[in-house]
C-alpha cells in the first residue's frame, strides 16, 4: 500500500483486497468468497428468483439464501459457492500456473 497527501488529506492506495488490507486472515480466501457471493447475488436478480426459488436451485434452504444476499458467507464453503453458481447457470473454470512471486495469490475474472 502507499499512502500521499491529497487536497492536505492523507489517503493510502489499496492493495486491490480491502480484507488484506484490514489486517483479516485469509485474506485471499475472504476475498475471492466474497467475489463468489457477488456473482450469486447478481444471478438470482439477473433470474429474478425469490430466496425460496433460489434455494431450491442451489441447494440451500431460504434462510441461508437470506444470509448469502445480505453478504454473510461465513458458513459456506468455495466449493459450495461454486456449486451454487453451477446451478444457477454458471460455467466455472479454474486455471493453475506458475506464480510471478515466492507466493502465489488467488484471483477471481468474472466474463
Amino acid at each position: 500500500m502507499r499512502t500521499r497527501i491529497v487536497n492536505g488529506v492523507e489517503v493510502t492506495t489499496s492493495s486491490g483486497n480491502v480484507f488484506a488490507d484490514l489486517g483479516l486472515p485469509d485474506a485471499e480466501k475472504l476475498k475471492m468468497k466474497s467475489g463468489l457471493m457477488i456473482e450469486i447475488t447478481k444471478a438470482v436478480r439477473r433470474l429474478d428468483l425469490t430466496q425460496e426459488e433460489a434455494g431450491r436451485r442451489m441447494g440451500l434452504p431460504q434462510p441461508k439464501v437470506s444470509a448469502l444476499l445480505r453478504g454473510d458467507f461465513t458458513n459456506l464453503s468455495e466449493r459450495k459457492l461454486m456449486e451454487c453458481l453451477n446451478r444457477l447457470g454458471y460455467d466455472i473454470e479454474i486455471t493453475v500456473k506458475p506464480a510471478a512471486d515466492a507466493v502465489g495469490h488467488m484471483t477471481l475474472a468474472v466474463a
